[in-house]
């Protein structure tokens, strides 16, 4: 079995959260909603504790748990996203076992842009990365 790369989990979550100045917090996830690592710009105030990231993050891989039925009929999830009044919210997924999760500006509009164009991208190169963690428990 491999374990996981913490310092590959810290680059890559630096690297998403330098890819566009909007990017507020980044975290990355497993299957079962633990947050394996957390970023956030400097001098960002935060608007969810560490524990409320935990329970978000949580609630987040149930959704998308539900979301997997209807994959056949309407397609893998490529993100999803959340506009909220104060922050909008995203979910990429990894693999079938983690997920990046961040948030971005309220203001910033052109958020698909953002995360087709540049951070799918990155998604997709350091795919083969996470899968090689693809281990019972992960």
């Amino acid at each position: 079995m491999t374990a996981i790369d913490y310092e590959f989990l810290y680059a890559f979550t630096k690297e998403i959260l330098n890819v566009e100045n909007t990017i507020r917090w980044v975290g990355i996830t497993n299957k079962f909603g633990v947050l394996l690592n957390v970023e956030h710009k400097d001098g960002v105030k935060l608007l969810l504790s560490e524990e409320e990231n935990e329970e978000y993050a949580a609630n987040t891989i149930y959704r998308q748990k539900t979301r997997v039925k209807f994959e056949p009929k309407i397609g893998s999830l490529l993100y999803a996203f959340g506009r909220y009044e104060k922050v909008n919210r995203a979910t990429i997924p990894i693999n079938d076992s983690y997920y990046l999760l961040l948030t971005i500006d309220v203001e910033q509009r052109d958020f698909n842009t953002i995360i087709m164009d540049m951070i799918i991208p990155i998604v997709r190169r350091e795919k083969p990365r996470f899968d090689k963690y693809l281990i019972e428990g992960s």
